[in-house]
Parts: structure tokens; sequence; C-alpha cells
């Protein structure tokens, strides 16, 4: 059985990303990038799916595990009855072909070590021929893939594994290292693994010292920064959503879904977050992508897009992994990246806006997008559709998805104010016109808040937004009072819900655990309604959530106290980034705080 969610560190080199136990196993890794098939898919069936085990073969007593600092060399120490070691796991930095490099180091006493390594393509169902490679190596090959492994220690076949054991006395170091490359090139020249680690080690801590956040939470914004370059593809510049597939919003249910591509709805917050703390070049890169995955017919504008853009990412089961602990189906690919969202427009307005609105250099022909992008939603943003939080049931006029629409148009109004022209006056009035309209039809005087449908007495976390966009001030009576709803209806255990739950709403069983970034956004209107106090502790309430490397899924089951959904989420550490930048910005004056 796979570990906790919360038990897995990532290791990863900007272009793919592994997982990694408390006890050494490497459960999910996808070679070449985030969305190929994996080639160790423990995390969702059972070993015989693909892992790779590093570990003492005596009892462990106690195990530590670190992230080096300003870095994603991971630590990993146990300490045995005989003596202690400790095993660094990383994946460099790379131009070419993927690796992953592992150096077992004694510390003390003599450990007796093993390791096995099960390799299956193709998400665990495919048996590759493995034959030896060198002095004490392999080499295994499937159709298009080739997995070689180099070591210290000889290694042979054991019941379709291959397997070492070895011992570790104190100072003596042995070393791994498994490289991929397509079957049809040539085998890439060996790894050496301790300047491997070292260059890694150099690579992580160039790019951290660029962070200009000196807050009080420098080190767990940091660690959510260095995340969300971990799950940045480098060519590209597309972010990842999370590295995995199918972990389960509720442990047992069925609403698991593959969240290694990049939504355009995360544009605007991932893009302040990289800004607000220095990472300009990654900002640019990610507008990029967006440009070029936006680009085109604008009635085909999706929510999500593969790593490279690519527009098809099919939907289709796997049948033959029973899922993590039991939570099937397992599906890879997103029949969601075909759902008409209106909101999607407004992101990319905003984004488009605050790259203009910051100063970053301008991108050719950006502007002549964004007003194909306003004429094709000038005659749509009045259509349902399925929402925010791609529901697979009927469409509807959903509250957060015209707000969005709102936004579109007042970024263009605020863009035409500063500079370049258009046809502000229309713009500026089917802006009005759609906030007069949301006003009218989203807010339920008797509720005393906004919901979130038009006719609806549901509550919906997303409307937490509309203060963050802009759409009504934070001190709005209507908007304290959609807070204070949110509060009594969607909070759970001190966590936020995304919304009630219902199979006629989104045509799935209900249960999910309470959704992080809801969470977060609830902290920035409350820091923004000078509830300043409320909004630190549940700050630190959601910070002490991290997993013991700063680490954070989707979701978090407060019932079991279990983290759930994919992990590690860009999401859900963007808004912890932002979170903290805005607690950090409307602090309360301590002269004023004593009045």
């Amino acid at each position: 059985m796979a570990a906790r969610i919360e038990d897995y560190a990532l290791i990863g080199d900007c272009q793919t990303a592994g997982l990694v136990d408390r006890s050494g196993s490497i459960d999910w890794l996808c070679l070449p990038r985030f969305d190929s098939g994996a080639c160790f898919a423990a995390l969702l069936g059972t070993r015989e799916h693909g892992r790779w085990i590093v570990a003492p073969r005596a009892q462990v007593r106690r195990s530590t595990r670190r992230y080096r600092d300003g870095s994603l060399v991971l630590d990993t120490s146990f300490e045995t009855d005989s003596g202690a070691v400790t095993i660094t796991d990383c994946m460099p930095v790379r131009d070419e072909f993927p690796c992953v490099v592992r150096v077992v180091h004694g510390d003390r006493g003599c450990v007796p070590m093993h390791t096995e390594i099960i390799i299956r393509f193709d998400y665990g169902s495919i048996v590759p021929w493995v034959q030896k490679a060198g002095h004490s190596g392999i080499r295994a090959i499937a159709g298009p893939d080739v997995i070689r492994v180099e070591s210290d220690v000889p290694l042979h076949g054991e019941n379709m594994t291959t397997v070492a054991r070895f011992d570790v006395a104190a100072g003596q170091t042995f070393s791994f290292g498994l490289t991929w490359h397509p079957a049809h090139v040539d085998t890439p020249r060996g790894i050496d693994a301790l300047a491997a680690v070292a260059e890694a080690q150099r690579t992580w801590s160039r790019w951290s010292a660029r962070c200009a956040y000196r807050g009080e939470w420098r080190d767990i914004v940091l660690r959510s920064l260095i995340t969300l370059k971990a799950l940045t593809h480098a060519k590209t510049g597309g972010i990842s959503a999370a590295a995995t597939t199918s972990l389960p919003e509720v442990i047992g249910g069925v609403r698991n879904w593959d969240y290694r591509y990049c939504w355009v709805r995360d544009a605007t917050f991932t893009l302040l977050a990289l800004v607000h703390n220095g990472f300009l070049e990654e900002a640019e890169a990610w507008r990029e992508w967006l440009l070029r995955a936006v680009a085109g017919d604008p009635s085909k504008l999706q929510i999500m897009y593969a790593l490279d853009g690519r527009r098809r990412i099919d939907e289709q089961v796997l049948a033959w992994l029973p899922g993590y602990e039991g939570s099937a189906p397992v599906r890879v690919g997103n029949a969601a990246f075909c759902q008409h969202q209106l909101d999607v427009y407004g992101e990319v307005m905003d984004a488009l806006y605050q790259c203009h609105r910051l100063d970053l250099p301008p991108a050719p022909d950006a502007w002549n997008l964004q007003r194909k992008l306003l004429d094709f939603l000038e005659g749509r943003w009045d259509d349902p559709d399925e929402g925010i939080w791609e529901v697979r049931g009927p469409r509807r006029q959903f509250t957060h998805s015209k707000v969005m629409a709102w936004l579109a148009f007042d970024r263009a109004v605020k863009k035409l104010e500063r500079s370049g022209s258009g046809p502000i006056e229309r713009w500026r009035a089917l802006r009005d016109r759609i906030h007069d309209e949301v006003c009218r039809h989203s807010y339920d005087a008797g509720l005393g808040s906004f919901v979130q449908s038009y006719g609806s007495d549901r509550l919906d976390a997303s409307l937490l937004m509309i203060p963050l966009v802009g759409f009504l001030p934070p001190g709005d009576e209507r908007v304290r009072g959609t807070v204070r709803a949110v509060e009594r209806r969607l909070m759970e255990g001190g966590l936020v819900r995304r919304y009630e739950t219902a199979p006629e709403i989104d045509g799935l069983p209900a249960g999910e655990g309470t959704f992080l970034p809801c969470s977060f956004w609830l902290v920035d209107n409350w820091a923004l309604q000078n509830r300043y106090d409320e909004a630190r502790e549940m700050f630190q309430r959601l910070v002490g959530l991290c997993n013991d490397l700063g680490l954070l899924s989707e979701e978090y089951d407060v019932g079991s106290g279990r983290m759930t959904g994919n992990f590690p989420q860009a999401f859900s550490h963007v808004s912890l980034v932002n979170s903290a930048l805005t607690l950090t910005v409307n602090q309360p004056h301590p002269t004023r705080r004593d009045d």
C-alpha cells in the first residue's frame, strides 16, 4: 500500500517530478515529463506497478528528512541499532534526458542496506526487457522507452525485480543513477552522482537567492516558490497544476482527476506570486506560455492545456490500477478541457493587465489577441457554463463566471486608461451592465449573501473572489454578508469547502475534503476587512497543515486529519504565497493596534 499523501517528498528537475516516501521508496515518477507515462506507479497501485526503494534492511528506530536550504535536494536519515545512514535524492536540472540520483552515506556504525527496483512502463502495465549494463548496472527497454540504472553495488534479477544487498559503514558512500532516454537514441554518458548532487544544490541555491520576500513567513514562502518552480516545465514555461493524477478528493471516492496540466485560471495568481517575489523571468515565461496556448479562435479558448500548449488531452481510465487506497477509477487526461467556462476570459485579461501594470516588457501582438477575446466575450458573456469547479452536471449562470466576465472588460478599460486605443466607452458600458446584472440576480437579500448561481440558494467559496478582483470593495455590506455566510455554511473544522455538494450540482456523489486555496481566500478577505488577528490565526493554521517538508496537497480531510487530492498542488502553494503577501501588506501599525 502507498504511504499517506503527506508522507511523500517531491524531487524534480523542472520538467518532471517524483515522489519519495519516508521509507526511501520512489512510488511515482513520470518520464520524460510530468504528463508522460509513469515508470513507477505504486502510488496508485502496489509495488508490482513499479517503485524504487533504497532503505535499511534492519528495523528503523528513527528517521528524519529535510531539504537542503533553498533547494529540492532531499536528505533522509535512518537510525538503526547498528548505525545510521543518510540517503540523498535529487533530480539534476537538465538540458536533455532526465535522471534520478540516489546517494547513500554512512554516518556511524554499519547499516545493512537493500535496494529493489521494479520498472514498469506505461503506468505499471508494461514489464520491460532487462539486461545487464556495464559492471554493475542494468538497462530496461520496452517500446519507445529505455531506463539505465548505474550502481556502485552489483545489481541482479530476482522474481522480475532488480535487487542488491550491501552494507554501509561510517564514512562510506554508495551511489545510484537512473537515466531515461528514447529507445532510438544512443545511450547517454554516465552520471557522476556526487557531482550531480553538488550541481543540483548550487542551481537551486542560486535560484532561491533571488527571492525578494523578507517577511515573517520567509521560510514557508520560499519553500512554496521552490515547489512552484519544480512544477514548471522549463522548456515551455507552463506550470503543471500538480505532479500527480488521481489522488482522490475523498479517500475511496471517484473524484479522481489528472492535474498534470496547465490551468488558465491559475495565471493571475501565479503571475503575481512570481513577480512580487522577484522572479520576473519565470513570470515572463508563464505569460509567453499563456499567449501561445490561447492563441487562435477565441471561441475555442480552453480552461487547460498540456505543458506544451497542446489542446487535446483526452481522458481515459487505467483499469489495471486499483487506485490510491482503492480510490478508483484512475484517470489520465482530463475531459474538462472541452468544457465551456467563461471565467477563463477574465483570467487571461487580468493576467495580461497585471503584466502591463507591473511594467513587464510588452509582448508582441498581446493586445491584438486580447481584442479578439473581448470581441468574442461581448456576445457570449451571458451564456451559462460549467463554472470554476468544472462541474459535470448541467450548465448554469454561475456568479463567479459573470464576475470574471466583468473582470475582462474592467481590465480592458483600465488598460486603455493607461495607454492604447480601443472602444473604451462601449466596454465601460458593458462592464457596468454586467456588474448591475450580477448584483441583481446573484445577491440574495434574504440570505444577505451572494449565491452560487442565478436563482440558487447555495453558497460557493468562489464568491470570496468578489473583493479580491475588485468587483466590490471588501467593506461593502454585501461582501461582508457573503463572508459571514461562507463562515456559517462552508466551513468545516475551521477550513473552507468549495461549495455545497449534491448530485444535482455536479453529477457526482457528494463528499470531498476542504479546499485549501479557498481557505487562503478567506484569509485574504479577513485581512482586507481589518480582521487581521483572525486572518493571521487561520493562515498559521493552514501553514501548520503543510507536511514536515512544507508541501501541501489540494484538499484536507478534517475528519481523518489527512491530506487529499493531487500533490503537491500548485494552486495551494500560490495561494499560500499570496496570502502571506496580503498579511504582510495589511499588518496593522503597532500604534494603531494599541488604540
